[in-house]
């Protein structure tokens, strides 16, 4: 068969395919994109497509429990011998499929921008005339209200008694109501008849995409997919939505650069230095564990009020057992003690090991009363938060455990040098390796497990996840041992900051709670992402570095800090009862 003759640039449209604005039969009737459509099938239908087909044939073979296990080993066997006469096939007409598929790719977009420009044309033009109408519209039923309302006026001119006031009130009032409700079905109307229009207009790129797919036999395009995105984003898109969904991130990130502003101009220096912000991402990053684990219980649409006491209890582990020297503290009238016999290795596991174990635990033990007896998380956090709160304080007698060995504790939570930046020495924080570990192993259980999946079941309604046969109590328990791990590592770490006492983590389960609602993770539950909890965490630490560069007094650091979480759940619940 011939080439096809290159395309005319030059497109010509019936109005009844611009009415339509159906890209999809436009593209599907096209006599040219036809014969290529016809020529890549001829060309793959033996080679590429043949070869897919087999691959899937294989997987249905070896997942057939009815056919023997030589019967498997032979069929496979030919359809792998069928695989490979059909590569070579493929092999054979790759080069002409490729020039091919271009061709008719290049005639698609030339087609399509050519009708895109068409309808947008019809589709504006009708936009324009029903916004005409609406305002004509608008103007006959204020008319029509108007008159009404002099008609009522008229009536009861005159009229004084008590009752036919009242009657004169009711009618007018009546009469309003029609009013507002007549405007109310036509702004709607109008708005309706504008989306046809933003929806022809958009189709348009989204049927050219699919062609396009089609046309390279299911393979995506990058270009296409992110211009895609961005006419998706552009098509949803509305001011209310997006001040309502973004309203706090822009008032923070107008703060942070008032911050920037006003940093130099107070005397206080460039906040907005290398050695400031990994500052803020090492001061972020124990506090990541925190909002990594408390993050999954609020997805359940529960809290967690024991974190700051977790952290305590596995750093005072921490600085028991990585002491240099003999401690001068003593549990429960026990000790003191001195590990410094075993090697360094073994007592960063052991303290590591037992942090761990602690905090789930105590994690699993408040879970269980959540899952199995369904008291709500607050209640069963709350009991543990004060368990753990009375055994350290009468264990410990608050006594700190005192300092870290120096080597370890350079070895984990110290610094290492880059180099100088403009006259300054950077140097990058150890602690934020371990942070960003944890981040990707929580990403890939939330979006990449089915523990992750069901736990937005969860969340979103427990009755119908349990009604579709996901275990709530497995999933329940699931969640509260895996925050239990999260606080775990992250006592470990925080134990490297300072001396650890009781009183350690004193208020950081109100942080990573408030970390996550800013985060956009919902309390009403199954609403968030992970990297809302992330990006929370950073907000919050940045915020008080900020506030502490400036000089603000700490105590009114409380202050911005309790309206950024008011602000942030009155805007989550907002969103819910909009959704509602």
């Amino acid at each position: 068969m011939k080439d096809t003759p290159e395309h005319s640039t030059q497109y010509t449209f019936t109005q009844e395919q611009i009415a339509q604005a159906d890209t999809a039969k436009l593209l599907d009737e096209d006599a040219v994109l036809a014969e290529y459509t016809e020529r890549l099938d001829a060309l793959r239908k033996n080679g590429v497509n043949k070869v897919s087909a087999l691959a899937q044939e294989i997987a249905a073979v070896r997942k057939n429990k009815l056919i023997s296990a030589e019967e498997k080993n032979t069929r496979i066997a030919a359809y792998r011998k069928e695989i490979e006469e059909a590569k070579t096939i493929a092999a054979r007409y790759k080069d002409e499929e490729k020039e091919l598929t271009h061709k008719a790719i290049q005639r698609v977009n030339a087609l399509s921008d050519a009708f895109e420009q068409e309808v947008k044309k019809n589709e504006n033009a009708k936009a324009a005339r029903y916004k005409q109408e609406y305002a004509e519209k608008v103007q006959s039923i204020t008319e029509a209200a108007e008159k009404k309302k002099q008609e009522i006026t008229a009536a009861f001119a005159g009229k004084t008694s008590e009752e036919e006031r009242r009657e004169a009130q009711q009618e007018l009032t009546a009469a309003n109501n029609a009013f507002k409700s007549a405007l109310f079905d036509a702004k709607n109307q109008y708005e309706a008849a504008l989306g046809k229009c933003k929806t022809a207009k958009h189709q348009v790129y989204v049927d050219r995409v699919q062609k396009n797919i089609h046309l390279r036999n299911s393979k995506t395009n990058f270009t296409e997919d992110f211009k895609l995105g961005l006419k998706d984003y552009a098509y949803k898109f509305t001011p209310a939505q997006f001040f309502l969904t973004n309203g706090l991130y822009i008032a923070i990130a107008i703060f942070f650069v008032v911050c920037i502003i006003v940093a130099p101009l107070s005397g206080s220096g460039n906040l907005l230095t290398i050695s400031n912000i990994l500052t803020i991402l090492e001061q972020s990053s124990v506090r990541m564990f925190y909002a990594l684990g408390v993050a999954g219980l609020i997805l359940l649409a529960g809290t967690d009020l024991s974190v700051g006491r977790m952290v305590a209890m596995g750093a005072v582990v921490t600085g028991l057992i990585l002491h240099p020297g003999t401690n001068i503290v003593t549990f429960f009238g026990m000790g003191p003690w001195d590990f410094t016999a075993l090697a360094m290795p073994v007592r960063v596991v052991l303290s590591l090991g037992i942090s761990i174990i602690l905090c789930v635990i105590f994690s699993a033990f408040a879970g269980f009363f959540s899952a199995w007896l369904k008291i709500h998380p607050f209640i069963s956090t709350l009991a543990t938060q004060l368990i753990i709160y009375g055994l350290l304080f009468f264990g410990t007698s608050g006594t700190p455990v005192g300092s870290i060995d120096a080597g370890i504790k350079d070895f984990f939570g110290g610094r290492w040098v880059l180099g100088v930046v403009g006259g300054e020495l950077v140097t990058f924080p150890k602690l934020i390796i371990p942070a960003v570990i944890a981040i990707a192993i929580a990403w890939f259980i939330w979006n990449k497990t089915v523990l992750g999946k069901n736990m937005y079941a969860v969340g979103g309604n427990a009755e119908a996840a349990s009604v579709s046969g996901i275990s709530v109590f497995k999933v329940t328990m699931s969640v509260f041992i895996m925050a239990g791990i999260f606080y775990g590592f992250g006592a470990f770490f925080e134990a490297f900051k300072a001396n650890a006492s009781a009183g350690t983590g004193q208020g950081y389960e109100l942080d990573a709670i408030a970390a996550c609602v800013v985060g956009g993770i919902s309390f009403n539950g199954g609403i968030g992402k992970l990297e809302g909890a992330v990006l929370g965490v950073i907000i919050f630490t940045g915020l008080t570095y900020c506030l502490t560069f400036l000089g603000i007094d700490t105590n009114l650091q409380f202050v911005f800090k309790g309206f950024i979480i008011i602000a942030a759940v009155a805007l989550d619940s907002v969103k819910y009862l909009k959704k509602k």
